[in-house]
């Protein structure tokens, strides 16, 4: 079957399309893709994963047509982003 895996970065994404078992998993997708040579940095022990937006476990079983997500940490200072101010919000 075919699914897709992406992974994107700060001026960088990537998005692979390919054929897996119909038995796959998650993480044998994300391993069959060449991803985690792409970025080496990846680490499934700690970030998360989904499909089509939706948080599962690498042991997930795939469907034809998944898109296989990798999330990195967003990490923001809240110190340096401005507050937003959104009309009809009360404190």
């Amino acid at each position: 079957m075919q699914v897709g895996v992406t992974y994107s970065e700060p001026g960088q994404q990537i998005w692979l399309n390919f054929d897996v078992a119909d038995s796959a998993t998650v993480r044998d997708a994300i391993e069959r893709s060449g991803i985690l040579k792409q970025f080496p940095h990846i680490d499934l022990e700690e970030q998360k994963v989904g499909i089509f937006g939706r948080l599962v476990k690498l042991d997930a079983a795939l469907r034809p047509g998944d898109r296989v997500e990798i999330y990195r940490p967003i990490t923001a200072d809240p110190q340096t982003v401005p507050r937003r101010d959104i009309e009809g919000e009360e404190e």
